[in-house]
């Protein structure tokens, strides 16, 4: 009889997978040993497992490259990164190794980008692509990173006032880029997107604010889906609305050159995933090739901003499971170390799924259990995988320590947690370690932050701080007046 957890997953999906594999009764993720990583650290422990970053970027690259060879597409391909996935600075060292340019949101981003530019990471040709609702800081922020010289900052208008507000602060010509305010799906609240300008208002926009301004040129068109570049009809219906706009702005705008088609990529988020990433730039390059060659127009460049995609399946979360509480006749709870409200915050918030498995005792018979955090919020758990409603772990057994993954992890989830900040209930933020590989391709490990202390949260709401200082000052005097009596 096939009991054990190994054999549910292997009767279920086809496994072992590129990422996935077992040695023995251990999982392990691109070959990374969890195991022992959990006996080294301990849990609860988060990674990043850089190198996936520059391979998600160049396997992007080349789909874009074969689209364009199959289908004669006559312009160019940029990958932007979009920086409010991960603004980590050991990620964006890794993601700019790939010769990519960068999107940003709001006026700090500019200031990572400055230092970046002086870390000699992001060069003077670099894309910035300035996105967002334009506040005071920001658009200071972007005309001083134009003013200092760097011309391919392009901002993005998002809404009426911005031209004047930019050609206040920028001492020189500049280019710009429109944002569409695309329909929303069906299913959502509201119909228009708040961001951006409306189709049928950006033609005229352009006649009015820039087609004669001396200042601005028209670079960009910026074409954004909520829910990403999905093979559905609502994806390719806006699409399609898109290319009109860009058909007529074209006609009537030479310098126009760029579409943007932002959005993003869906990344892995169970065993059974199933994307054509290669169809479906294909299809999207083929579309924009149609359109343009029967309005008799220019294709454009393509830009992209891809986040998710970019940084998500870097990323991975480690906890224990602490103990078992039958609560009824068939809800067993296994407690984690943690809380995914405040860890993992996007199953919480957008009931987001990622990749659970198992890190020790795949051969271990199976039970099926609901996932707790430890916050007093009763919306602090994990109750389904692909099989909905339903988890599958290896038997509770309190002298066998049982430690489970979540994986693909890496995108947005620092920034919405709070990262070195408070949580829920002051549940403290875990570990996190960063993964690499040396010159011959060996695995390092280093530890990026510790487990976040009593002192740290007490710092953070005002408590203690007075006596901290005060005792660390009587720990200098102390030592000082002993190096004193020492001679």
């Amino acid at each position: 009889m096939n009991t054990k957890y190994l054999d549910l997953i292997d009767q279920t999906y086809y496994f072992p997978q590129e990422e996935f594999t077992l040695e023995g009764e251990h999982l392990r993720f691109h070959n990374i040993p969890l195991n022992e990583l959990v006996a080294e650290y301990g849990s609860p422990f988060k990674f990043t497992y850089l190198p996936k970053i520059s391979e998600n970027i160049n396997r992007a690259k080349n789909w874009f490259a074969n689209a364009i060879e199959k289908h004669g597409y006559k312009g160019r391909y940029q990958y932007c990164y979009c920086t409010k996935s991960s603004h980590f600075q050991h990620v964006l060292h890794e993601a700019l190794k790939n010769d990519i340019h960068i999107e940003t949101s709001s006026a700090f981003d500019i200031n990572i980008v400055e230092q970046l530019k002086k870390a000699g990471k992001i060069k003077d040709d670099t894309y910035v692509i300035c996105n967002g609702f334009k506040r005071a800081q920001y658009v200071e922020n972007i005309g001083r990173l134009i003013n200092e010289g760097h011309q391919n900052c392009i901002p993005i208008i998002d809404n009426y006032e911005e031209i004047d507000l930019l050609s206040d602060v920028i001492e020189n010509d500049f280019q710009v880029g429109i944002r569409i305010a695309s329909e929303e799906e069906p299913k959502f609240e509201f119909y228009t997107s708040r961001l951006g300008i409306g189709y049928k208002n950006i033609v005229p926009f352009y006649e009015n604010q820039i087609k004669d301004n001396d200042k601005v040129e028209l670079k960009m068109l910026h074409f954004f889906i909520n829910t990403g570049i999905r093979d559905n009809a609502y994806y390719w219906n806006e699409l399609v609305k898109c290319l009109k706009v860009y058909v007529r702005l074209k006609k009537i705008c030479p310098t126009l050159d760029s579409l943007n088609i932002g959005g993003g990529f869906p990344i892995k988020n169970s065993l059974a995933f199933d994307y054509d990433y290669q169809y479906i730039i294909n299809e999207i390059i083929n579309q924009i090739n149609i359109t343009c060659t029967e309005a008799d127009v220019a294709v454009p460049n393509i830009f992209t901003e891809f986040g998710s995609f970019t940084v998500g399946e870097s990323g991975g979360a480690i906890y224990e499971i602490l103990y078992q509480k039958q609560q009824n006749d068939r809800e067993k709870w296994n407690m984690i170390d943690s809380s995914f409200i405040t860890t993992l915050p996007d199953t919480w918030a957008i009931n987001k799924r990622f990749i659970m498995l198992p890190i020790n005792r795949w051969n271990d018979e199976y039970e099926r259990v609901l996932l707790g955090g430890l916050t007093c919020d009763s919306d602090d758990y994990y109750n389904s995988e692909q099989n909905m409603n339903a988890i599958y772990l290896p038997k509770y057994k309190r002298d066998k320590p049982l430690y489970i993954g979540f994986f693909n992890t890496g995108a947005y989830q620092e920034t919405i947690g709070g990262f070195g900040g408070l949580h829920h209930c002051l549940i403290p933020q875990p570990k996190h370690i960063l993964i690499n590989k040396d010159e011959n391709g060996e695995l390092t490990y280093e530890l990026f932050s510790q487990q976040q202390k009593a002192e740290d949260l007490l710092g953070i709401l005002g408590y203690g701080v007075a006596e901290v200082k005060e005792g660390k000052g009587e720990k200098i005097k102390g030592e000082k007046d002993k190096i004193i009596a020492e001679g």
